[in-house]
């Protein structure tokens, strides 16, 4: 078993998300705030307001004419969707990165957390979701954020791991678990509270994939961990844990998404990966 203050450690070696990301997901979750107050947090910060307007001046867009203020943004796209393009932007540095313990070369679990997240926003509308919709796509991006600093550890221990998933029936993350003292849910979550992350977001992340009963009960977190096996179904760039982990088919019927929504949404998502692959090279 690993020295666990020594993995917890290797949290200050991630690139922090920058403070104003952090308010403007807080001010996204909070029911209180105004959509006026988001955009001025935008307008405020320099830097993040000529990024956000080179992405939605991209082909990606392909809008009519060319924005120059946040306001033109808004006006254009809608503050929803710039709210989850600052976010994405705001988290892209450490996902690029190759993860050697879980089979993923550079990019792809870039690829599969901007994927779960597209899926995850997909089906909190086709679930009539209303609040909480920044929650959601922002827990599918992050929910993997353990694996940024697990992977090294998951690589040295790679042959007793796998010994425990396919001989002994362990799931992935009981298996990280067993053999390293920590999985990469429980780690995503420390990062969560190392970085202020909301309590909501903090416990998505740490049961992304309902191993605990009492997850299976909240939509939020259920949503995500469907987006997760959607992107599994669809072999988007799964890693060697991708299959080893629990389907939980009651699910479906908990958030009231059946067989024929799950089809749809990824057919809906395999006609917009050549979109998806366009965005990520903008971040």
């Amino acid at each position: 078993m690993s020295d666990l203050n020594d993995i917890v450690e290797q949290i200050d070696l991630l690139a922090p998300i920058p403070a104003i990301a952090t308010q403007i997901l807080a001010k996204s979750e909070d029911p209180d705030s105004s959509m006026s107050e988001i955009a001025d947090l935008i307008v405020n910060d320099p830097a993040l307001t000529a990024n956000l307007l080179k992405i939605c001046n991209s082909a990606y867009f392909a809008l009519p004419r060319k924005l120059e203020s946040v306001k033109d943004a808004v006006t254009w796209i809608g503050l929803d969707q710039i709210v989850e393009l600052v976010l994405t932007s705001s988290v892209s540095e450490n996902f690029k990165k190759g993860l050697v313990g879980y089979g993923l070369g550079e990019g792809e679990l870039w690829r599969h957390a901007v994927t779960s997240a597209h899926v995850a926003k997909l089906l909190a509308n086709r679930c009539g979701v209303s609040q909480n919709k920044h929650l959601i796509y922002t827990a599918a991006l992050l929910k993997d954020i353990g694996k940024l600093i697990l992977g090294r550890f998951v690589a040295f221990s790679a042959e007793k791991i796998n010994i425990l998933v396919h001989s002994q029936g362990y799931s992935f993350n009981d298996a990280e678990k067993t053999i390293i003292g920590m999985n990469h849910e429980e780690l995503g979550a420390l990062v969560g509270e190392k970085w202020s992350f909301s309590k909501k977001l903090i416990y998505i992340i740490r049961h992304h994939h309902l191993a605990d009963e009492s997850a299976r009960q909240n939509r939020e977190t259920s949503l995500v961990y469907l987006a997760d096996i959607v992107c599994m179904l669809m072999g988007i760039c799964t890693g060697t844990d991708g299959l080893s982990y629990r389907f939980y088919s009651d699910v479906l019927r908990r958030i009231n998404v059946s067989e024929k929504d799950l089809e749809e949404i990824i057919a809906q998502t395999s006609e917009n990966r050549q979109k998806i692959e366009y965005l990520l090279k903008l971040f």
